[in-house]
């Protein structure tokens, strides 16, 4: 009988499982899908950060093209200062020079008369006169004095207006020589403004470049996350699909073995009652030679065995016969069901979640973050997994912490769900950082270490709330 119970539940329950395979498939395709729609997410978010980083390096760029265009714009505004000044000193310099010839001019003239009236007066014998008209050789002398020193005077002023008009005249040409250098300076500098110019026009154009690729980036995560969440609320719903049909079908073997074991239970009682009552009709009585009834001492004791159901040695004592009971009970698999030692799914539950808690609580936080920082400086590989070769966000911390006997799933939206909850505040070294779509090792501080991106690597931040913590996951 029990063995028929046995098989008619699992029979139940095999029928019950090829019902709910399709939707258990269904279940593990929706697994996969999502495990890729991470896997794109997470590079999406990936190619976002290197596209920010390489406009923020434009962003530099421009910072100091604009920088070096102001620092030339000075030097144009300057050298315009300097020509003007020049102008100015070049416009001095002709009427000192226009002054100087005038009065050079003036001069020679004025010598000119007094030369020619000397000799006008007196002609080849100006010296004769005037010693006759002198009356004393001391009034000779005086007048002789008196012209050579005109003659001397004259001759230094014409020299003086000579040397002046050369000054003026290399002052000029200085000045237009300096003039000219300083427009063609100006010149250059005009053309160093212009090419600047163009370089920082081409660098805002590759900057908003940078922030069209960004905006789409953006876009297509939103649609990654999206498609994420609907894959996972319909993974939960196969699953509670598939949970509830499960139980019902057990619920339905459970029943079904009930009630024949009912029916099988009535008819043993019924065959058991026909039994016993042709026992007592055919039950014969003996006499002993004198006429009295002799008394069958087996039969009562069998008798009495069969009343109280307990068996005696040949000593008198008592023997455990409780294998021979029918009560037994089995479960969904086969197995008896021990009612006085049962163990229930939530304790068993319970026991597991303490020993799991256990077993991580032995690993160390601090070791975490040591091992996992010697790989510093490591390069990021989309899709990677290998501590040394290259590994992406989720491939990193994955390799880490295999190491510490702690298995996680491979992608980070998978990671999300790994370990135990706590808040960023209770963060401890050791502790998984989720990001949408990305994960880090916390290192303590407000410090992780990280496999960044294609550009920086495997790195440190100082900074672990750079972006939107999603979940902290304590594993070890």
């Amino acid at each position: 009988m029990k063995k028929r119970i046995v098989c008619l539940t699992l029979a139940l329950l095999m029928s019950a499982t090829q019902v709910v395979s399709v939707s258990a498939s269904r279940e593990d395709e929706l697994r996969e899908e999502q495990a890729i729609t991470s896997q794109q997410l997470d590079a999406t978010y990936s190619r976002m950060d290197e596209l920010a980083y390489a406009k923020s390096q434009l962003e530099n760029e421009i910072s100091e093209l604009d920088s070096n265009l102001v620092s030339v714009m000075v030097s144009i505004d300057t050298l315009k200062g300097d020509i003007d000044n020049k102008e100015v000193d070049i416009i001095k310099t002709k009427q000192d020079l226009a002054k100087a010839q005038k009065a050079r001019d003036k001069q020679y003239e004025s010598m000119k008369l007094r030369i020619q009236a000397l000799y006008e007066q007196g002609g080849d014998a100006a010296w004769f006169q005037m010693m006759l008209n002198s009356e004393d050789l001391s009034e000779l002398l005086t007048r002789a004095e008196n012209t050579q020193q005109m003659y001397e005077q004259d001759r230094k002023n014409l020299d003086k207006y000579v040397n002046t008009i050369n000054e003026v005249n290399n002052l000029k040409t200085q000045y237009e020589s300096d003039k000219a250098e300083l427009e063609e300076m100006k010149a250059s500098y005009e053309q160093q403004s212009y090419d600047l110019q163009c370089q920082i026009d081409q660098k805002k154009s590759e900057s908003a470049d940078y922030e069209n690729e960004i905006a789409y980036a953006q876009q297509q995560a939103t649609e990654y996350a999206n498609l994420l969440a609907e894959q996972t609320a319909e993974i939960q719903r196969l699953e509670a699909e598939r949970i509830a049909a499960e139980e019902e079908a057990r619920r339905q073997a459970e029943e079904e073995a009930a009630r024949q074991a009912a029916e099988e239970e009535a008819a043993a009682k019924a065959a058991e009652q026909e039994q016993d009552s042709e026992s007592e009709e055919e039950e014969n009585v003996e006499y002993d030679e004198d006429g009295n009834e002799i008394e069958n001492t087996d039969d009562a004791d069998d008798e009495s065995e069969s009343d109280d159901g307990v068996e005696y040695d040949e000593n008198g004592d008592s023997v455990d016969n409780a294998g021979a009971s029918d009560d037994v009970e089995y479960d969904e698999y086969g197995n008896v069901i021990d009612s006085d030692n049962t163990v229930s799914p939530d304790d068993y539950e319970s026991e597991q979640s303490s020993d799991s808690d256990s077993s991580s609580s032995s690993g160390s936080g601090s070791s975490v973050v040591d091992f996992a920082t010697q790989f510093v400086g490591n390069p990021y590989v989309w899709g990677g997994t290998s501590l040394t070769g290259g590994a992406d966000c989720s491939g990193f911390t994955q390799s880490v912490y295999a190491n510490f006997g702690v298995s996680l799933p491979r992608t980070s939206y998978e990671q999300q769900n790994a370990g135990t909850e706590v808040s960023y505040a209770d963060a401890q070294p050791g502790d998984l950082i989720c990001y949408g779509g990305h994960v880090a090792i916390y290192m303590g501080n407000g410090r992780i270490v990280h496999a960044s991106n294609s550009v920086d690597g495997i790195k440190i931040s100082d900074n672990a709330a750079y972006r939107t913590i999603v979940s902290v996951r304590r594993l070890v």
